[in-house]
C-alpha cells in the first residue's frame, strides 16, 4: 500500500476567449505568457487532462496513476466515477462574460453523448458591477426563449444576480447559466466536461469567427422551471475559534465553508477524499510525516487512507472543504 499524505497538484491553465490574467495578479500563479487564461484546473482526472502531484515522495505521479493503482486509499467510502476521481475542481477568471450555457441532466446525458454536471460557485473576487446569470426571469417560456435567440435578445430573459466576494450558488444540471465579467470563482463540480452553448453574446474571436453553439442539445437539456434561483443563504456558526456554514449537501458532493482564527490547531479524520481550498489566509496541513503550507488559491486533497490530518491556521483563514458523499460499499 502506498504511503499517503496531504497532496497538492500542479495547476493546469486553459486559454479562454473570455479569460484574463488575474490568476497571476491575485493568486500569484505563473501563467503562460501572452494568453488569456480563463480556467485553472486544480484537481482533475479527465482523459488527457490529469493533475500531477506537486509535493512529497509522489511528486510527478498523476491523480490518474493514484486512481489506477491505489483507488481504495484515495476513495475510501466514496464512489468513483467509472474508475475516475468523481470531482473536478477549478478556478474561473471571467474577464468577459462566459457563454450562456447548460450541462445536460443525468437522465439525458448518455443519450446526448455527454455527462451531467452539477456545480457550485464560490465568488472569491468580484469587481464593481459583477454579476452572474442563473436561470430565467419569471414568466419566460420555451417559446419566448426561442424567439429571443432569433432576435439576439437572450440577455433580457436571463435572471441576473449581482455578486460580491463571499457569495455562493449551486447550479444543477439543466440550469441555464453564465459567469459574468469581473467575477472570479472557485468551482466544485461533478467530473464532467460537457457544456452546451446556447448563446455567446454575438462574440467573435480574433479571426472574426463566432464560437460553435449547441442549440439542439442545449434546448433538450434546459430546465425551463429553473427560475430566479437564489444565492446560498446559510449563516456561519457562532464558534469564535472555528466557525462554519454548510453551502451544499447534494448527491454529487458536500461543501462547507470555514472561518478560523489565527493559531488554531485541529484535526480531520475522513472516510472519503476531502478537498481543501484556501480563499484567504494560510493553513499548514500535516499527515503521515509530510507537511503542506497552503496560501490563497491553493488546493489540497486529503486521502481517507491518511487516517488523520493536523490543521494549523497561520493567520485568520477562510477556506472551503468539499467532499463526495459517502456510500455503502
Amino acid at each position: 500500500m502506498v504511503s499517503l499524505y496531504p497532496l497538492t497538484f500542479e495547476p493546469i491553465f486553459l486559454e479562454r476567449i473570455w479569460g484574463g490574467r488575474r490568476l497571476e495578479s491575485i493568486y500569484g500563479k505563473k501563467l503562460p505568457p501572452d494568453i488569456s487564461v480563463g480556467e485553472s484546473w486544480e484537481i482533475a482526472d479527465r482523459p488527457g487532462t490529469e493533475s500531477i502531484i506537486a509535493n512529497g515522495p509522489l511528486q510527478g505521479k498523476t491523480l490518474r496513476w493514484l486512481m489506477e493503482n491505489h483507488q481504495e486509499a484515495i476513495m475510501g467510502k466514496a464512489k468513483d466515477l467509472e474508475g475516475r476521481f468523481p470531482l473536478l475542481i477549478k478556478i474561473l477568471d471571467a474577464h468577459e462574460d462566459l457563454s450562456v450555457q447548460v450541462h445536460p441532466p443525468q437522465e439525458l446525458a448518455l443519450e446526448l453523448g455527454g455527462e451531467s454536471k452539477t456545480e457550485m460557485w464560490r465568488i472569491t473576487h468580484a469587481e464593481a458591477g459583477a454579476c452572474i446569470f442563473t436561470g430565467f426571469k419569471k414568466g419566460v417560456t420555451r417559446e419566448a426563449f426561442l424567439e429571443a435567440l432569433e432576435q439576439k435578445q437572450v440577455a433580457s430573459l436571463l435572471h441576473s444576480n449581482p455578486v460580491q466576494q463571499g457569495d455562493s450558488i449551486l447550479i444543477p444540471s439543466g440550469g441555464l447559466h453564465s459567469l459574468g465579467a469581473g467575477a472570479m470563482v472557485f468551482e466544485f463540480q461533478e467530473n464532467s466536461d460537457t457544456t452546451y452553448r446556447a448563446y455567446d453574446w454575438d462574440r467573435l474571436d480574433s479571426h472574426g469567427n463566432s464560437r460553435e453553439l449547441h442549440l439542439e442539445e442545449a434546448l433538450q437539456s434546459i430546465d425551463f422551471d429553473y427560475i430566479e434561483p437564489p444565492l446560498i443563504q446559510s449563516k456561519f456558526s457562532r464558534n469564535k475559534a472555528i466557525s462554519s456554514r454548510l453551502l451544499v449537501n447534494d448527491p454529487a458532493f458536500i461543501c462547507d465553508e470555514y472561518m478560523v482564527r489565527k493559531n488554531q490547531r485541529f484535526y480531520i479524520s475522513n472516510i472519503v477524499p476531502v478537498v481543501l481550498a484556501i480563499i484567504s489566509g494560510e493553513l499548514i496541513l500535516t499527515g503521515n510525516g509530510e507537511s503542506l503550507h497552503l496560501k490563497p488559491g491553493h488546493f489540497a486533497l486529503l486521502p481517507p487512507g491518511l487516517k488523520r490530518t493536523t490543521i494549523e491556521s497561520v493567520t485568520k483563514t477562510n477556506y472551503l472543504m468539499c467532499q463526495p458523499q459517502a456510500v455503502e460499499k
